[in-house]
């Protein structure tokens, strides 16, 4: 070991002592993070200069180190990023962002003690489902109402309660796959139903319905296919078409609608997605639907429908272990009280907010982030407006384009695949796409107050290169 090197490492401080140094200046943390943090100091340093990175070490130079690394320690693991990506409801990034009011609702039942199951008019025990049963009944039409922790719950505890033991009927081209390699027929194995399939990929009919009832049926189910579309030679059987013939055998209709709504999003120029209250009032006994999709909720399962049978399903014994949380119901009861004005619930709720957003405002939002980067002082970069379409996500919509805009970056320093992942570790996250080999800030995921934090991870990754 050179003479030199002795000397540099002879300046790094033992790491009780740069632990003691960083606690008292960033006091309010476990001590174990103290100690790690100068411990990974120590070994940074030693490295650096074992490996000649290092000419000159003081302590100010020791101290930036330590600090770098600690905060580090410090950042959450789970922690907010910059959606850029154009997908709205990102299941990888946690689907639905949540209304102020939802937002200002969990805190302050998170705060302190809360009336979760306790009534407090008449002083006794209640029920945790009440705070959002009553919601659910006005604005959907049904009449009961029950919530788990989120839809895939919703189906498994409505199939095991229903059907457990017994045949469920549902067509070949409705057994769908979600996210996470999770599909339907598996969903049906683990509650304990018989899975009967009928008709085809492409084309099933009433008859084959009809055909396949027996003493051992127990309901007829309908998937709505809401991440995916079957188009050409196709034919579906509508849920009125089997509510009618389940009438006629006696038996219930469940359907799945994954996503699902409570507004008419053809109203507002896109494609029609059947909403909730057109399911219930169309007779089906049993729909489920998830809460962080379209809804732009909490995560959340929800079931509604007849009276008798979501009676049953609330009995199931797995209801407890699938139920849902304190502050999940403070944040859906907050948004479900948005949608009784939907006006309100428009203008209120994130993600009906950047899905409905006219392509017009998100281009002058789009030349408005260009314009802060262009004005940011960003040596070797260049921005430009580009047109662009976005997706809803969530497994919504799949078939519905929308017309956006996107801030395409071009440095001369970085390709755009290094510009991906560079900005995706940096702080904040800001993650982004690349498309015909340009990276794309896609303005229509991204809020406008997000603006100078997009800034800031640029010019942070300049800094930091």
């Amino acid at each position: 070991m050179e003479e030199k090197e002795k000397v540099l490492l002879a300046r790094i401080p033992a790491v009780h002592q740069l632990a003691e140094e960083l606690a008292r200046k960033h006091p309010g943390h476990p001590e174990v993070f103290y100690t790690r943090a100068a411990r990974k100091t120590a070994e940074r340093l030693r490295r650096e200069v074992l490996q000649g990175e290092r000419e000159a070490l003081d302590p100010e130079e020791i101290r930036r180190v330590a600090e770098e690394v600690l905060s580090g320690i410090l950042r959450p693991h789970l922690r907010r990023v910059i959606n850029a990506t154009g997908v709205v409801v990102h299941t990888n990034l946690g689907r639905s962002p949540l209304a102020e009011e939802a937002l200002e609702e969990i805190l302050a039942v998170a705060r302190g003690y809360s009336n979760l199951e306790y009534r407090l008019a008449e002083g006794r025990r209640g029920s945790r489902y009440e705070h959002v049963s009553g919601l659910l009944r006005e604005l959907t039409g049904a009449e009961e109402a029950l919530v788990v922790n989120n839809n895939a719950a919703a189906v498994l505890i409505t199939l095991n309660t229903l059907a457990r033991g017994r045949e469920v009927i549902v067509s070949r081209g409705e057994l769908v796959e979600i996210g996470g390699s999770f599909r339907m027929p598996e969903v049906m194995a683990w509650a304990g139903c018989v899975l009967r399939e009928v008709g085809t990929t492409n084309r099933t009919h009433l008859r084959d319905y009809e055909a396949a009832i027996n003493e051992n049926t127990a309901l007829l189910m309908k998937v709505h296919k809401s991440n995916y579309a079957i188009v050409g030679f196709t034919r579906e059987v509508s849920g009125a078409e089997l509510v009618a013939l389940g009438r006629r055998y006696g038996l219930p209709v469940v359907e799945d609608l994954g996503s699902g709504c409570l507004v008419d999003f053809s109203r507002y120029g896109l494609r029609r997605e059947p909403t909730v209250q057109e399911v219930v009032r169309s007779g089906v006994d049993v729909v489920t639907f998830s809460g962080d999709k379209l809804l732009g909720a909490p995560q959340a399962g929800i079931i509604v429908g007849r009276r008798e049978l979501v009676e049953r399903i609330r009995q199931n014994p797995l209801n407890r272990a699938l139920r849902i949380d304190k502050l999940t119901l403070a944040g859906l009861e907050a948004t479900l009280r948005l949608y009784l004005d939907e006006k309100l619930a428009v203008e209120k709720i994130p993600t009906l907010r950047l899905i409905l957003k006219p392509p017009e405002k998100v281009r002058r939002e789009a030349r408005r982030l260009k314009n802060l980067l262009s004005r940011a002082g960003l040596p070797g970069f260049s921005f430009a407006v580009v047109p662009t379409v976005c997706r809803t996500g969530g497994g919504a919509l799949p078939v519905a384009d929308l017309p956006s805009y996107a801030v395409a970056v071009n440095s001369e320093r970085f390709s755009a695949e290094e510009l991906h992942e560079r900005l995706r570790v940096g702080e904040p996250p800001v993650v982004g796409r690349i498309e015909e080999d340009r990276f794309l800030l896609e303005v229509r995921t991204i809020f406008p107050e997000e603006f100078p934090l997009v800034v800031k991870a640029l010019k942070r990754l300049i800094n930091h290169a």
